[in-house]
Order: structure tokens, then sequence, then C-alpha cells
């Protein structure tokens, strides 16, 4: 057989491998995200992890390091989800100010978080690696690139450092503030500061 021959045959052998590794990939994110949403975290390892997937441990060690890489990763993906769904709605919208944006962006972020248990878990609970933070907290990524491409189309705000600042700064504060808010007790008081944030960061961004 020619050299030629057979680096024309490789891809076609790689083809299969590639996808039974995002096959391995997605297994393990959708395990990792089942037993968040019926055990607490301590309980969720890569053991359990494995075993929910169908995998050895062996296998998932292909691909993860250990168990922080996979919760990041089933963060980041949820964090690119809920972006990729809320620029086909938002971004299309037309809104009459900063803060109406602003709000309904919140409120977008809010369901979300209620109707995904596991990664309500990882984001409110500070289980999100530093670097997996500092990636979505990128101008371009996260809702932090949403309201900058509002800002830029709509309201016609230049990029510039000072703005991207603000948006990190606006996306840090929004998100420990939705962790205190989710920490109450009571409903009406949860409901109380989520509309305390959104006045706060209207002005901050916008005034």
């Amino acid at each position: 057989m020619s050299a030629e021959s057979s680096a024309k045959r490789l891809p076609v052998r790689r083809a299969p491998v590639q996808r039974r590794s995002a096959s391995t990939v997605e297994a393990v994110l959708r395990a990792c995200s089942a037993l968040l949403e019926r055990l607490p975290l301590d309980d969720v390892n890569t053991t359990r992890i494995a075993a929910e997937a169908g995998l050895s441990v062996g296998a998932l060690y292909r691909f993860f390091p250990d168990k922080q890489a996979i919760l990041d990763a089933v963060a980041v993906r949820h964090m690119e989800d809920f972006r990729a769904r809320m620029a086909k709605v938002l971004l299309k919208s037309a809104f009459r100010s900063g803060p109406e944006f602003l709000g309904r962006l919140l409120d977008a972020y809010i369901e979300y978080l209620d109707a995904h248990p596991d990664f309500r878990t990882l984001a409110l609970g500070g289980h999100i690696s530093a670097l997996a933070r500092e990636s979505q907290a990128q101008p371009g990524a996260g809702p932090a690139g949403l309201l900058r491409a509002f800002m830029r189309r709509k309201l016609g705000v230049r990029d510039s450092e000072t703005l991207d600042l603000r948006l990190r700064m606006a996306i840090e504060t929004g998100e420990r503030m939705i962790a205190f808010a989710y920490a109450q007790h009571a409903e009406a008081e949860r409901r109380r500061i989520l509309a305390e944030l959104k006045r706060m960061l209207a002005r901050y961004l916008f005034d």
C-alpha cells in the first residue's frame, strides 16, 4: 500500500474515534448533571459520575483530569447555552432602554437557573473554578457579551477598557447578589432583592 493511499484513508479511520470521543464526553457531562440534580455536590465524585455514564473510571480520566474539570465543563456548557438562547431573543427584540434590557436579561437568567438545578448548584455555590469563571467574564462571553452587544448596537456605546471593567464588575456583583437572593427562605424577600439588584445595576451601567 502506498503512503499516499494510507494518508487518504486516515481521516476515514479517525472519524469513528472522534465520534466516540465526543459521545464519551457527552455521557460524562450528562451523568454529572443528573447526579447534581439528585445528590449534594460533596457526594458527586468521579467514581459515581463514571458509573452513571456507564464508563470505567479509567475511561473518564482519558478526557477529564479530575472532578473540578467536569464541573467546569458542565457550567461552561450551560453558560454558552444560555447566551445562545438569549442572543436569539434579546438582541432581536425592541427594548426602549438599557434598564429594560438588563431587567429582561436578569429575569431570563433566573428562569434558566430555576430550570437547571445542576447549573444552579454550581453557579450559586461557588463551585466553578476561577479559570472557568474568567473565561465567561470576558467581554464577548456569557451575559456580559449580551450586555456589550446591546450597548454597542442599540445605545452606541464604544468599546473601551472602562466598559470592559464595568461589565465585569456588574456580572460579578450580579452573581453574588443572585446567590444571596436564593439563600433567602422567603420567596417575597428573594423577589425584593432581585428587584433591587436590577435597579442597582441599571444605575451603575446606564446612568
